[in-house]
């Protein structure tokens, strides 16, 4: 085994995606690119592939790689079919995890006489494809069926003892069976004509402890009895063991710690060493074999801490007894996860240690484990978080490619997805922003909403999945999961219990999606159900009478939502929001930070000129009214009242079609509010345009509505010249105050309003700050932080 060094490196996970990568990920997107589509019956069709393409097996063995990570397709058994033309397609190694393929696509893929082949969960391929796969298998040197649907050998086993062989493999040197549920004599018929196998994995199987002839696989080099009870007959399978003088890698370890109690383990276990002298590694993890105990007349017990010295010529020392004869040659690897203690020994003869003792063991743990055994593995993102979760770690970068592996390999193990997106919480935390490669982030991402989409209706995943992408850069660092992670999103926010964590964390990160975006996002937030789900959000609290940081969020996040973009205002309106508008207005009339975010969603949607009739109503207007006067420190409130006033009365006075409160009453009490804010007030707003705002300019029927949007513009570009200034000129404001200032209609503070504005661009201009900012203003966010 490689140094613990490097067992794990991000480097995979780094730098730009090749172009090779890409393609293949454009491909699985559409893989009308390579096949087309064969329809054969009503239900089914099989993809063939288009005229004229040759596909070597460094292509077709990455594609189908790719295509079940992207998982693009529901039927398998119609993407495989690509491959039944062995002229033009060509497969070499063949990994299939989690697929429906059926037998069928097991036929394709033997044709090809692969060199290798796994099934892993693949729960509708049967006995028959033993016959397929031994029909074309002079090629084949590795076959591996895991996951506990993989018996595939057991429903045909008396035709098998007929003719006396499971495999007909000649060039077989790898195989691994999980529960394949024979009976003891049965592993004869299973092993027979396998002489040539130098690895084998029975791992889950039953009765493999009654076996005794391992003389048909006398080449082996590696052999995986994981959670093969042995312990009954322990004595006699580990004589027989033994005989394997070629043996380099036992593993006899346990996940069920009382399958790994054996009589005399000092004794087991100095046996196994000294009968296999060519091991180098042993996984004994969840047995008692390395526990303490006095058999042997040569062992005795210096101190409490179970320190023991074995009084040879050479008075080595070594703490587990059964391994003194490999203290002057230690192991490569030892397994000592979930052995007592025996892990924390001081005097262990082992180079590497898989245990729970320190940062060290469990990566070696985790790395051993990654694979093929998900039990331990669970266990060891438990010892993880253990570890990270008080930030007493020094291997931040090698904790992370084991997370992230191990959520990646095994979506389907709920608690692993639990474990490992609780400690990836912890360990970006740790990590500096800046310190994550742009590709790494995305593959963080990526692996976190696959898990989240596998559990969404589970709190504690998705609680986990939400508090690890607050320590990103969001929107920026999920853009390219954008849709997935709304879609995820919404559906907690909509179906968790009301008020809890879940949700209110849920709402707050759409709200932040709905910020820092530009319309196309909008308009994809509100195709997805976005403003139906926020206003059934603030349904439920109005009508229970609950005020809480989701009820101000929901508005908020409507609010960034409908900024310039108005297909989402008109769904405000569609889903009677103006309804919950006045009862929310009216029930929390004092809550001034909802008030903000509700009059800013108004905001938005005045801009829209055939929206704006639905805002001409009397009970709205007497709001408005007051809002005109509102005793908040800020003046967001009534800015927002006396914009919505302005937008309305720029349509005209036959646009006012109400008679209480009139036209000329509401101008006046806009203007005398205007008068009274303070033209150098901070504001919590962002402007991504100001033409809603130059638009006004241009009303000089109603130079009340000049005065609004000539105020907005000094106020800005005074608090915020370095930000504002240069938006004021590009979109062509400089002009329309020109003209504004020489037209005798507006009257003589709108000028000297427009003056200032004038004078504040020039000033920033001159000092060159426009053009420092030139270059960041169109990724300014949306209204509404």
């Amino acid at each position: 085994m490689a140094d613990i060094d490097d067992l794990f490196r991000l480097n995979k996970y780094v730098g730009s995606e090749s172009l090779a990568e890409l393609c293949f990920r454009v491909i699985c997107k559409n893989l009308n690119i390579i096949s087309d589509k064969e329809q054969w019956d009503k239900e089914n069709s099989l993809r063939n592939l288009l005229d004229g393409l040759v596909l070597p097996s460094e292509i077709c063995d990455k594609l189908i790689e790719y295509v079940l990570r992207s998982d693009t397709i529901e039927f398998h058994d119609e993407f495989f079919h690509i491959f039944s033309n062995t002229s033009t397609t060509k497969l070499k190694r063949v990994k299939i995890v989690r697929s429906n393929l059926t037998n069928q696509s097991v036929q394709i893929l033997a044709l090809h006489k692969l060199v290798e082949l796994e099934l892993i969960d693949c729960p509708n391929v049967t006995e028959a494809a033993i016959e397929y796969i031994n029909a074309n298998a002079a090629n084949l040197q590795s076959l591996v069926c895991r996951g506990e649907h993989s018996s595939i050998i057991t429903a045909a086993f008396s035709e098998y003892q007929r003719r006396g062989y499971v495999f007909e493999t000649p060039s077989l040197r790898n195989l691994a069976l999980e529960y394949v549920g024979i009976h003891p004599q049965e592993y004869n018929i299973l092993l027979a004509g396998l002489t040539n196998l130098t690895h084998l994995d029975l791992s889950n199987n039953l009765h493999v402890g009654y076996f005794t002839s391992f003389d048909l696989v006398p080449n082996l080099i590696s052999l995986v009895l994981h959670n093969d009870k042995i312990n009954n007959q322990a004595q006699a399978f580990i004589s027989n063991i033994c005989h394997l003088k070629n043996l380099r890698h036992l593993d006899i370890s346990q996940l069920d710690s009382t399958n790994g109690r054996f009589e005399n383990p000092n004794t087991i276990l100095s046996d196994i060493v000294n009968g296999l002298p060519q091991l180098t590694s042993l996984d004994i993890s969840g047995t008692n074999l390395a526990e303490v105990q006095i058999v042997d007349c040569g062992i005795q017990t210096t101190d409490q801490s179970s320190y023991f010295e074995f009084n040879d010529s050479n008075s080595k020392i070594c703490d587990i007894p059964g391994l003194v004869s490999r203290v002057d040659r230690p192991l490569q690897f030892l397994g000592l996860y979930g052995t007592n203690e025996a892990c924390r020994r001081r005097n262990i003869p082992a180079k590497l240690i898989a245990g729970d003792a320190n940062e060290d063991q469990i990566l070696v743990a985790a790395h051993v484990y990654m694979n093929n055994k998900p039990g331990f593995l669970l266990k060891v993102l438990n010892d993880l978080h253990r570890v990270y979760r008080y930030e007493n770690c020094h291997r931040v970068d090698q904790a992370l490619c084991v997370i992230l592996k191990a959520m990646e390999n095994h979506p389907l193990e709920k608690q692993i997805q639990i474990y490992g997106s609780a400690t990836l919480f912890y360990v970006i935390k740790m990590k500096e922003k800046d310190e994550l490669e742009p590709r790494l982030k995305e593959r963080i991402v990526s692996i976190l909403l696959t898990g989240m989409s596998m559990y969404k209706n589970d709190e504690s995943i998705m609680r986990n999945g939400c508090l690890t992408l607050c320590q990103f850069r969001i929107p920026q660092d999920v853009m390219s999961n954008y849709e997935t992670l709304v879609k995820l999103l919404l559906h907690s926010v909509k179906h968790a219990q009301q008020g809890c964590y879940v949700q209110r964390i849920g709402t707050f990160i759409l709200n932040i999606l709905a910020c820092h975006v530009t319309g196309r996002e909008k308009r994809l937030l509100g195709n997805l159900g976005c403003i139906k789900t926020m206003l059934k959000l603030i349904q439920y609290r109005v009508i229970h009478n609950i005020y809480d940081d989701v009820l101000e969020v929901a508005w908020s996040t409507m609010w960034n939502m409908t900024d310039e973009t108005p297909v989402n205002c008109e769904r405000f309106f569609s889903e009677n929001g103006m309804v919950l508008f006045r009862k929310c207005a009216k029930q929390y009339r004092h809550k001034q930070e909802l008030l903000k975010n509700m009059m800013g969603l108004l905001g938005n949607v005045s801009e829209i000129q055939h929206l704006r009739v639905h805002l001409v109503q009397e009970q709205d207007m007497i709001l408005f009214e007051n809002l005109l006067h509102s005793e908040s420190e800020d003046i967001e409130i009534p800015y927002n009242a006396a914009g919505i006033l302005a937008h309305i009365a720029s349509d005209g006075v036959e646009a006012w079609t109400i008679k209480i409160p009139t036209r000329t009453e509401m101008l006046e009490l806009m203007v005398k509010a205007i008068e009274q804010w303070d033209i150098f007030s901070e504001r919590n707003i962002n402007y991504r345009s100001f033409l809603p705002l130059l638009r006004l300019l241009d009303v000089y029927h109603t130079p009340q509505c000049q005065h609004w949007a000539v105020w907005a513009l000094a106020n800005l570009t005074t608090v915020y010249p370095h930000k504002y200034c240069i938006l004021v000129v590009r979109e062509g404001g400089i002009e329309k105050l020109n003209t504004l200032m020489s037209d005798p209609r507006p009257y003589e503070r709108i000028k000297e309003l427009a003056h200032f504005v004038i004078q504040n661009c020039c000033h920033s201009n001159n000092s060159n700050d426009t053009y420092e900012y030139q270059s960041s203003v169109n990724v300014e966010y949306g209204l509404g932080d």
